[in-house]
């Protein structure tokens, strides 16, 4: 039986990702597992969901056996019984919600990104150091199956001295003229703190920073493909934010390589995100689940290509699959269960806040790029 209580505060409870990643593939299995293990304690969250609708926090309480709910965050922030809050709100009222989480002595965790300025985000990891409680930003993607597994290439010295890098990602996102669109209308609105920059980047960062190092410098180049757009009241609406991103990015070790993002790009690859490195002693690609590598003997030699005639060449055919390592838990319950046993137990904290402005920093760059047609330093200390 779990033996000690920790309360959540679950802001924005109803956006997607809350809802299906944070509560329905993380934090809900845990409760209904008995509890987190932390040392010898059995830790089990309680949850009290906040968002502006009565009637939908109801109905994801129901669905979960979750029976705390309040469209009231102040409320929430008042209440001693809980300890931690957690926001996944529209990203432009993140700032202040944090700071008021931390200004009622709350632990913090937050979806990104942690601010929509890095100088925001500094003032907020400095409001939380002064206060004694932890601060974390959520870190996902790198526990992604596929990822995971690049992230042990790279570990074991599999490639060699890298010389360069290739990530794809993105998919066609209607306009909601015909059909549906499939991402909330605030995601293309810059007084929602939309933008793809500021909405993918963040986490572009910490995957290419963890699999192969620091970012010394960014050139930017960022487009609108779909100027018009159809909202969920079935308004027409112009967008004013960037749904296009292509990214030149130099590391510290002197290493390039290439970022691709479009919510305007129908999908022809291995999956909806790839991330391709090349080694002198071989190469990988990885999607979200799979990872496939040519070594450097593997690698056939291609003199030429035709003009006139189609050789034929199935290029695929010389890479080999990584085996899947065994059952892997969902990332955003990686995330929860670190988070939480370093709040409970003091352990190491691998996605901090000033992480998450690192992820900041480096949107902010991509942005200051392509507005001034210049490389971008991105600061060491950011």
């Amino acid at each position: 039986m779990p033996n000690k209580t920790i309360g959540i505060i679950v802001n924005g409870a109803t956006g997607r990702i809350c809802s299906t990643q944070h509560l329905q593939n993380a934090l809900v299995p845990i409760c209904r597992e008995g509890g987190l293990v932390v040392g010898q304690d059995r830790v089990m969250p309680r949850l009290l969901l906040v968002g502006r609708d009565g009637d939908r926090l109801a109905a994801i309480g129901r669905a979960h056996d979750i029976v705390e709910w309040t469209t009231d965050l102040g409320a929430a922030l008042a209440d001693p019984g809980f300890d931690i809050v957690f926001d996944a709100a529209a990203t432009h009222q993140r700032a202040a919600t944090v700071g008021k989480a931390i200004a009622a002595g709350k632990h913090v965790y937050c979806e990104k990104p942690v601010a929509t300025s890095v100088a925001q985000a500094r003032a907020l990891l400095l409001a939380v150091e002064n206060s004694g409680r932890a601060a974390a930003a959520v870190e996902d993607k790198i526990y992604l199956p596929g990822l995971h597994k690049l992230l042990g290439l790279a570990k074991s010295g599999f490639f060699g001295r890298v010389v360069n890098f290739r990530l794809d990602f993105g998919w066609w996102v209607f306009d909601g003229s015909e059909v549906p669109c499939q991402r909330p209308s605030w995601n293309y609105r810059r007084h929602g703190g939309g933008g793809l920059i500021l909405d993918m980047v963040p986490h572009w960062r910490y995957i290419i920073e963890d699999i192969l190092g620091p970012i010394a410098r960014v050139v930017t180049a960022s487009w609108t493909a779909t100027p018009e757009r159809v909202d969920e009241r079935g308004l027409r609406y112009a967008v004013d934010v960037e749904d296009s991103c292509a990214i030149l990015v130099e590391l510290a070790s002197g290493t390039c390589g290439t970022i691709s993002s479009s919510w305007a790009t129908r999908v022809r690859r291995d999956d909806l995100l790839t991330l391709q490195i090349d080694g002198t002693e071989g190469s990988a690609i990885a999607g979200l689940h799979r990872c496939w590598t040519q070594t450097r003997q593997e690698t056939p030699p291609v003199a030429h290509f035709s003009v006139n005639v189609d050789l034929g060449i199935d290029y695929r055919a010389g890479w080999s699959e990584i085996a899947p390592a065994g059952p892997y838990k969902n990332p955003y319950r990686v995330g929860w269960e670190e988070f939480l046993r370093h709040v409970v137990a003091g352990a190491p904290l691998r996605a901090s806040f000033a992480a998450g402005i690192r992820d900041v920093a480096l949107a902010e760059a991509c942005h200051r790029s392509t507005e001034e047609g210049r490389w971008v330093k991105l600061d060491a200390h950011s």
